[in-house]
């Protein structure tokens, strides 16, 4: 008895012991991942304040976040029908031709419903309509998840082309109404940032989802759809006209304007030092009338009347061609041509993208920049630099096959090819009167949504029957198609020649506009 005590009891502190080591670790663990939760909550809340500052006040903050978050559930579901090609050819029984065509009608239905969102943007509270129309976003996108064949998703991409084309003139609308002039080419890069951030988000999260399900990858999509509309929502509609905008914490409300012979608030930087240059408007160009009153018409022969407003218009279409092609087929260009997995090159496009992040934010400071410096042509100059950048950048990038050396090459490309658009997107505020925004803006996306509507039917059809598909096919496709990003800087350095004249004759416009109205 005694002996079987004994050898019984050095088990039992051994069975103690080991109880407490596990009750130590386990407390150990949870310190761990309490630490870890609580560096993780300081850091979140460091870079929320940082962000915060940089861009102004909560408000402001509150007001881009949400502008970038339209643009990119926008991008997400184009990139997510890119990143989804092959599980769609296989469950479908369709092609590149087919897939690129899922893109294009969305494309086209976009283009012809920006025109009336247009009008709306110009005459109605601008945050309702939006709203609504994100709305509508998610149940099309629930709607394209559920389609049972190719043709029922096809009808579900033409009820989404037509809600999505609210972004393009609401959220320009809102840009030149809730920030100051001087500053709306960094603005611009944040809000424009949100398209390259939703291609990330469609090229990795909804396309990895998609290569075990793409209607999962749909559904998914959709979620956030329904949260972002009662955001949207929430916000205040601004004052039209630019003469109210949101302003820097701490910084003095604007005065104003009660002299009817003076431009006042609505004087953008660029339209300043035009006027302190001495710069003439056109004459044939300056509007007398109230521009609410214009009909569509009446406002495309306008808006279309000014060339520097017409060489923006294909500068853009060219860019967004290219970027069209590059979102619907740039997974498998990027598997086929360095040879590598989807998942790899997921993370390639990523990279990619991060870099297109850095363009839009540098190229949109940088123009406000030389604006600043006294230079009227800078946010011009810097676009058609970009533009010629990024063509010569691509060369390389499409022509060799090692993802190590053709990655710097692509990740300059894509950082030149965005730095383009917000310095050109803030520039067009310049030269159309304030009351014609959301129409002019209404305009430039059906035109340029035509060019990008047909980009991924062109690349896809050029690939399979011009250049006999495959990897040689994209190869060849995607250097051709470099042509129009090519003409989109000739287009911006003409564009160089007009542009002082008529952001005189907007100017000019707004002062006959003031001196009318009263």
């Amino acid at each position: 008895m005694g002996l079987a005590l004994w050898m019984i009891r050095p088990s039992g502190t051994c069975a103690v012991l080991t109880i407490a080591r596990m009750t130590d670790e386990a407390s150990a663990g949870r310190r761990a991942v309490g630490f870890a939760a609580a560096a993780a909550g300081r850091l979140g809340r460091a870079g929320s304040r940082r962000l915060t500052t940089a861009l102004g006040g909560q408000e402001r903050t509150r007001v881009i976040l949400l502008l970038a978050s339209v643009l990119a559930l926008a991008s997400a579901d184009t990139t997510t029908v890119g990143a989804s090609a092959i599980q769609l050819r296989h469950d479908l029984g369709i092609n590149n031709t087919d897939v690129g065509l899922l893109v294009t009608v969305t494309s086209l239905v976009a283009a012809a419903a920006s025109l009336p969102f247009g009008v709306l943007a110009d005459r109605v509270t601008r945050t309702r309509v939006l709203g609504a129309a994100i709305v509508l976003w998610g149940v099309a996108m629930i709607w394209s998840a559920t389609a049972p064949s190719f043709g029922h998703l096809l009808l579900a991409r033409l009820f989404l082309g037509a809600v999505t084309a609210a972004a393009g003139p609401i959220v320009a609308s809102l840009v030149g109404d809730w920030f100051a002039p001087s500053e709306r080419g960094r603005i611009y890069g944040y809000v424009i940032s949100g398209e390259l951030i939703g291609a990330a988000i469609g090229f990795s999260v909804t396309g990895g989802i998609a290569t075990l399900s793409w209607r999962a990858a749909f559904v998914i999509l959709a979620l956030p759809a329904f949260v972002l509309a009662w955001l949207i929502f929430q916000l205040p509609e601004p004052a039209r006209g630019g003469t109210s905008p949101l302003l820097l914490s701490g910084a003095q409300a604007p005065v104003p304007v009660t002299d009817p012979g003076e431009v006042g608030d609505q004087t953008t930087d660029a339209q300043r030092i035009a006027l302190e240059r001495g710069v003439e408007p056109d004459p044939e160009l300056v509007l007398t009338r109230d521009p609410r009153r214009m009909g569509l018409l009446a406002a495309t022969r306008y808006v279309l009347s000014i060339k520097t407003n017409v060489a923006i218009i294909l500068a853009s279409a060219g860019g967004y061609y290219f970027l069209s092609g590059v979102q619907t087929f740039g997974v498998e260009f990027v598997t086929k041509q360095y040879g590598i997995a989807q998942a790899l090159s997921t993370l390639v496009l990523l990279v990619v993208g991060a870099a297109g992040v850095l363009g839009v934010l540098a190229g949109g400071a940088l123009g406000d920049f030389l604006l600043h410096r006294g230079f009227l042509n800078g946010r011009i100059l810097v676009s058609a630099i970009a533009a010629t950048a990024a063509v010569v950048l691509f060369i390389p990038a499409i022509f060799t096959r090692s993802p190590l050396t053709a990655l710097p090459y692509i990740s300059l490309a894509a950082l030149a090819l965005s730095a383009q658009n917000p310095p050109i997107d803030a520039a067009r505020l310049d030269i159309v009167h304030p009351l014609l925004w959301g129409r002019a803006e209404a305009i430039r996306t059906f035109l340029r949504t035509l060019a990008q509507a047909f980009a991924p039917l062109l690349f896809g059809a050029v690939s399979d029957y011009v250049f006999g598909g495959g990897r040689s096919g994209l190869q060849w496709t995607f250097a051709i198609m470099l042509l129009p990003l090519a003409a989109s800087a000739y287009f911006l350095y003409k564009a160089l020649r007009t542009y002082p004249r008529d952001v005189a004759t907007a100017s000019a416009s707004a002062s006959a506009g003031l001196a009318n109205a009263v």
